[in-house]
């Protein structure tokens, strides 16, 4: 027996006005996801326990079958595990997400979905003139970047960046232990980042830039159980962003790399479904865990088009070939679809 569990990130939402009080969910077309619940089961579950922050950490984690309430220390040890970044029991791990502010106003929580090209050459100037024995900066995908803190304080209160789009800043700056050295962070980056070379042709390119580094998601590092001792199954994992990454690596679950897999509408859904299949069955994995995270960016930007769409691909280019593939090979699966969010 093989089995699947499809996470649609953020597919969920509420009925939207602009869709006649529907969801983007049931607007789009979905034959297989539709003939998947006719032939299936479906229900509901709670992801996200009380007094939890809704967010795909905690979310995917329950998923997997964590408890967050026991094993969730914060969004940020978890994509600094993914980048295998070296950290001590003591140290603060932060997103250092990578905005567009005018100083006054978070404009763009992703930039831009700037490339990781770009946001890598901007980064390294951040490690090199913010960089201290406090701050250390580490590179990831696109938008997303990790900032350890050595002996670092946990205790502040810190928001998430799409939380905040077209918000001021001052309300939402860190507060509590060291909120003075990160408030200055975020403003120092501004003033190093605004006018790089990068930003310059993203100005003139009419593109929004990258100026600005927020710290929020902090925690201490994170240890989880080992999924197949736990379980009794082997694992894979097919992801584009490091926190599910992260979440793959702490249960020593294994991270299979998609090539084009981007976290965007853009991602390559042929080839997770591809990957996938074969991490099954060529790899030997008892169980896939195959996430997609273009619904959930497309919610964030408020973007109901792009959602539906992201949506339409799931269907079509990855739950279709999936079903498709255990068709071929004739082997009994179980196939689970549930976003996380």
């Amino acid at each position: 027996m093989k089995y699947v569990f499809l996470v649609p990130d953020g597919a969920a939402d509420d009925p939207l006005p602009e869709l006649d009080g529907k969801t983007p969910l049931e607007v789009a077309r979905t034959p297989n996801l539709d003939s998947l619940a006719a032939k299936g089961k479906v229900g509901s579950v709670l992801t996200v326990p009380e007094g939890m922050y809704p967010g795909s950490d905690v979310a995917n984690m329950s998923l997997l079958g964590y408890e967050p309430s026991k094993y969730y220390t914060g969004r940020g040890p978890l994509e600094a595990a993914a980048l295998e970044v070296p950290m001590a029991d003591r140290d603060a791990l932060y997103r250092a997400s990578l905005v567009t502010t005018d100083g006054e106003t978070l404009l763009d929580y992703s930039s831009g979905h700037i490339s990781t090209e770009e946001a890598r050459e901007l980064i390294a100037l951040v490690s090199e003139k913010l960089g201290s024995r406090l701050f250390a900066f580490f590179p990831g995908v696109s938008y997303r970047h990790i900032l350890r803190v050595t002996d670092g304080s946990v205790n502040l209160s810190t928001t998430p960046p799409h939380d905040i789009q077209n918000k001021p800043l001052a309300p939402y700056l860190p507060t509590g232990d060291m909120e003075n050295e990160l408030r200055r962070l975020v403003y120092d980056s501004l003033d190093l980042l605004d006018n790089h070379p990068v930003n310059r042709r993203r100005r003139d390119d009419g593109k929004p830039v990258a100026n600005t580094i927020w710290p929020w998601g902090q925690g201490r590092p994170t240890t989880l159980p080992d999924f197949a001792a736990e379980r009794g199954k082997s694992g894979a994992m097919i992801t584009a962003v490091d926190l599910l990454r992260g979440l793959a690596r702490c249960a020593r679950i294994r991270v299979v790399d998609v090539p084009g897999a981007t976290g965007y509408i853009d991602t390559n859904y042929r080839g997770k479904a591809e990957y996938g299949l074969h991490a099954l069955f060529a790899g030997g994995a008892d169980f896939l865990f195959l996430h997609v995270e273009s619904p959930d960016e497309s919610g964030h930007e408020g973007n109901i088009e792009h959602k539906i769409r992201a949506i339409e691909d799931i269907d079509k280019y990855v739950v279709g070939p999936l079903l498709a593939g255990f068709a071929e090979k004739k082997q009994p699966f179980r196939l689970m679809v549930a976003p996380d969010h």
